[in-house]
């Protein structure tokens, strides 16, 4: 079955979003997806800021406060969580990512890659694997900066690592971590992959590249794999997209053909006026109804495929 679903337009709820303007949003995509330097990102701002927009007001918007991103304490007693390493002989040596099991898990459960944007494995990916432990799924977030340290503690920190890291190393660790989860002691043998942003890329690119293991896989507004390998996915995939995303969704009309020629079962959920990031809750991209229910779509999505 294909479809492309459009919901109803919701609104943003968070309320410290509604006095940005929509180019700050712009500008923070280009800024963290290194198009545009902080100097120039700040200095975009402070024109705004000039024009009655307090500075403090929109960076305090745009950038992420992880303290707002726990719906899961990591103390939760429907859950348990620990860092553990597995092996990556063609990316880095060695891996380690935050693995969630639940408590209450009697004998094996379906198990869920999670993959983070691009600065590190973050407290928001860390939540949304805890999250999908109170679903009654074992999860796994890797983290791609384990070679380097781990997740500094700042996004920008974070960033300028990922991004100083060899690309096809990464995407064989994440390989590694699919391969790792999958043959994992409690798991069923059902894998699912969500990811965001990065993520997003690196579950399309999981789909092409290990079309025989993965079971499921849910991109939120990520890119598709290389062109050259694309048409390898087999795996159902609920794609998630935010309306207003210009810049990933050039990119799904030459996809979607793709998976349409290829009879690829998938689903393409459009969310009209919502950012990407809408489904992180760090930042006044944030939109809680579009969050939700992409959240309520996913988890449905995972308990048809991986059951």
């Amino acid at each position: 079955m294909t479809q492309t679903t459009n919901p109803t337009p919701v609104a943003n709820t968070a309320a410290r979003s509604q006095a940005i303007p929509q180019i700050a949003f712009d500008w923070y995509d280009q800024y963290a997806h290194g198009r545009i330097d902080r100097r120039t990102f700040m200095n975009r701002l402070m024109s705004l800021s000039a024009g009655g927009v307090a500075l403090g007001t929109l960076t305090a918007a745009l950038m992420p406060n992880y303290a707002e991103a726990e719906q899961v304490s990591f103390n939760d007693p429907d859950i348990k969580a620990t860092y553990t390493t597995f092996p990556s002989p063609q990316g880095h040596g060695v891996g380690q990512g935050y693995l969630v099991v639940p408590t209450n898990l009697d004998g094996q459960a379906p198990v869920v890659l999670v993959i983070h944007e691009n600065r590190g494995l973050n407290p928001y990916i860390e939540d949304v694997a805890r999250r999908l432990a109170k679903a009654g799924f074992i999860a796994f977030a890797p983290d791609a900066l384990y070679p380097v340290g781990g997740y500094p503690g700042n996004d920008d920190k974070g960033r300028s690592l990922q991004s100083s890291l060899d690309s096809a190393k990464m995407e064989a660790d994440f390989m590694a971590a699919a391969e790792f989860l999958k043959n994992h002691e409690l798991s069923t043998g059902k894998l699912g992959a969500v990811g965001f942003c990065y993520g997003g890329y690196v579950v399309n690119m999981l789909a092409a590249r290990m079309p025989g293991q993965l079971n499921a896989g849910v991109p939120f507004y990520g890119t598709p794999a290389a062109e050259d390998i694309r048409d390898q996915v087999q795996a159902p995939l609920m794609l998630q997209f935010a309306g207003l995303d210009n810049r990933v969704n050039a990119t799904w009309p030459d996809y979607e053909a793709t998976l349409k020629a290829n009879g690829v079962d998938y689903t393409a959920h459009i969310y009209p006026e919502t950012n990407h990031g809408f489904h992180n809750d760090s930042t006044a991209r944030y939109d809680e109804a579009a969050a939700e229910l992409a959240w309520e779509r996913t988890l449905a999505f995972f308990n048809t495929h991986l059951a």
